[in-house]
């Protein structure tokens, strides 16, 4: 937050069962500062997290499915139909208290149990999604296997089948290496929202062989040198990301965690450890 990132998802209210790491949700959401500009999505798979996550205090939630019943019924033990039934209260619900809204649909480029995925076949279930009432959809490349070329796809048919670009969020993990050309991809498509992690850290327990997401610090270098206005600060974002990966015990493996931004100027490199 101090770096300048003013939209954070915190935490999920998944059954602590599923996922332990998670178990304290509902102690983490209440620590977190209320600054005004900043909001904490968090993560709500059904009504017994949404009575979490209210009395938690939050005030914006994402659901998630995908884009093939096989990547539903191993994430969250549902069918893709299944899951809209579950979302439908919780949304409901939540427009009802004023949140911010998102839907994931994850597995939008590949699944991991049934192979390639059509892209009209991920904007179908955004399209439901949208008539659910959330405010922005995120298609998620979950094991990191789409390529620029299949970023178009996705946006073609999503802005063909009446979605509009503002509404579109792209997730991508860089498993085999192309997060940020599929950002770039998605920059000249015309999206503006992408999903990132500090220190690129994250995965999916549920998704073979998935890495890390995008990392946040080679997104912004990115965006810096790209001229786009972002307001992010690109050495807080690195102070972060070394405290996290410290924290896990992991080396930080980002490329410009690694070594450094640099600044045009002077030739010299932003942010770089000793």
């Amino acid at each position: 937050m101090a770096a300048g990132l003013r939209e954070i998802e915190a935490t999920s209210f998944v059954s602590p069962r599923a996922i332990p790491q998670l178990a304290d949700a509902d102690e983490l959401l209440p620590r977190l500062p209320a600054v005004v500009g900043v909001v904490y999505p968090v993560l709500v798979p059904n009504e017994r997290g949404m009575a979490r996550a209210e009395a938690a205090g939050a005030r914006a939630l994402a659901v998630f499915t995908a884009a093939t019943d096989a990547f539903t019924q191993h994430n969250i033990g549902m069918t893709i139909d299944e899951s809209l039934d579950a979302f439908a209260p919780v949304l409901a619900r939540a427009a009802d208290l004023g949140w911010w809204r998102r839907g994931y649909v994850s597995t939008a480029f590949g699944c991991p149990y049934t192979g390639a995925v059509d892209p009209h076949a991920a904007v179908s279930v955004a399209l439901r999604l949208l008539e659910l009432g959330i405010d922005e959809v995120c298609f998620g490349d979950t094991i990191g296997v789409g390529v620029p070329i299949q970023v178009g796809a996705v946006v073609d048919a999503a802005t063909g089948a009446g979605i509009r670009l503002d509404q579109v969020a792209f997730h991508f993990h860089d498993t085999r290496g192309t997060a940020l050309a599929n950002v770039v991809a998605g920059l000249e498509a015309g999206i503006r929202a992408f999903d990132s992690s500090t220190g690129g850290t994250g995965g999916c327990p549920y998704a073979p062989g998935a890495a890390g997401n995008l990392a946040t610090e080679d997104l912004v270098y990115l965006l810096d040198g790209s001229g786009l206005e972002h307001g992010v600060d690109l050495e807080g974002v690195l102070d972060a990301a070394r405290f996290i990966t410290a924290a896990l015990g992991k080396p930080l493996a980002s490329k410009v965690g690694q070594a450094g931004g640099w600044d045009a100027a002077t030739g010299l490199p932003i942010g770089r450890s000793a």
